[in-house]
Formats: structure tokens, sequence, C-alpha cells
């Protein structure tokens, strides 16, 4: 059952398919980094979970972090059946390509692809979400400790790397018919007359508060957006 369909039960649903669970898995930004560290009330997934409360209170709605910061997308395969499906998720949010894009590309692909396959043996929804834009340039108020990384990072952001990592996810993502909630081309577009770097709060790769707003108001209308029957604010409080 899909969580636009699921969020609408009443009562005797509830009962008979339990709450929405829905799983995060990514790296340090699902971790939960907002503002250069973890801050689990401004955390894109809890913003989409107030949402989705203020949408329609009723059904309650389980957000499950199964992320780690400074981890890929290939380093987390083994952790799927403890850290995801062991929630019986009904989907599963997967944002990875920060980290991996200091891989290979064909190593990032692979784990991509057997994560989306696992999620359908599992009879769970899978949307891929693409992450932000790493840093084009080191600013001067870059963390001291991270600013050779810094230097490397903008490199494949400016010669087009990150690009190629991000094209390639969601031509896959096409042809596996998963759903892409692309919020890197969202980055990629305000590049155009804002500066990106400091839309990133450790200047690197972690974004201010106010980006992860834009995660989850990305995620708000794929998910549920238009398509839930209902309406904006369908309280069913005291209601059967």
């Amino acid at each position: 059952m899909h969580v636009k369909d699921k969020i609408m039960l009443n009562r005797d649903g509830l009962e008979k398919f339990g709450p929405i669970n829905i799983v995060i898995f990514g790296d340090s930004v699902s971790h939960g980094a907002v503002n250069g560290y973890n801050d689990y009330e401004k955390v894109y997934w809890n913003l989409l979970k107030k949402k989705m409360n203020a949408y329609r209170d009723y059904m309650p709605v389980n957000m499950i972090n199964a992320s780690i910061g400074g981890t890929s997308a290939h380093a987390s395969l083994e952790r799927m059946e403890k850290q995801v499906f062991a929630h019986l998720p009904d989907l599963v949010i997967v944002c990875f390509g920060l980290n991996d894009v200091n891989g290979t590309l064909e190593e990032y692909l692979d784990a991509l692809k057997q994560i989306f396959d696992r999620c359908r043996r599992e009879g769970c929804d899978v949307i891929f979400m693409t992450p932000n834009m790493l840093n084009t340039y080191v600013a001067d108020d870059a963390p001291a400790e991270y600013r050779e990384y810094a230097f490397k990072t903008a490199d494949m952001q400016n010669t087009g790397r990150m690009d190629l990592f991000m094209s390639s996810a969601m031509a896959l993502a096409g042809e596996m018919g998963v759903p892409v909630c692309d919020c890197y081309s969202k980055w990629k577009e305000l590049a155009r007359t804002q500066d990106t770097t400091m839309l990133l709060a450790n200047r690197i790769n972690h974004p201010t508060s106010e980006m992860h707003v834009m995660f989850a108001e990305s995620l708000y209308d794929m998910i549920l957006g238009d398509g839930a029957p209902g309406g904006e604010g369908d309280s069913t409080m005291f209601r059967e």
C-alpha cells in the first residue's frame, strides 16, 4: 500500500495495516547534519514527518533513521537487513552520493541497483533523493581541519564529477522504475543566481537548515502533493 493511500486509513485500517513506517537510508545529511552538527528537529525527514502529520493527524508516521555520517551506498549494503527491512517499511528514502563520489562510479551504481532491487523484493516503495551540490570553492570560513578536503570536493563539483554521478544514478533509477526526487537539479538551478557554497553550513557538503526545508518540501510533494484523497489539514482527532 502506498503512503498516500495509507495515510487516509480509518481505525479499521490502522488496526489491520499498522502505522506508516518510512526508513531514511543515507549518509551524514540524512543522519542529521544541519548547520554543522546533528539536529534531529531540523533535519529534512523530521520536517517531512511534521508536514505529513499536518496533512492528516490520525495515522501515525514513524521515521526510522538508518543513515550514518561518512558512509557510502556500497558500505551500507550489509546493514540493510537489520537496519532497514527489520522495520517493515512502507517506503525507503535512499539518499547517497556525497561520499560515493570519492569512489568509482561503477561501485556507486552497483550499490544503488542492489538497494533498489532489494526494496522491490521486500515489497516496499522506494524513492531515490539526489543530494545537494558540493562546494564550488574553498570558503574563507571553511573549518580548518577540513580545508584540504574542501579543495578536493570543490574540484569534484567544478570538473563535473558530481554531475556525472548524479546523472548516472538518475538514469539507473529511471531504468529501474524508481521515482527520483531530484533535489540536486534544484541546487544546480540555484547556482545560476546564488552562491551555493554559502548554502552549505560546513562549506563542504552539509546543507543549512533552510535547505533541509527544501528537501522536505520536495519529498512531500512527491509522496503526497495533491495525490491523496481528503485535503490539507484534514484532522481526524476524535473521529472514528
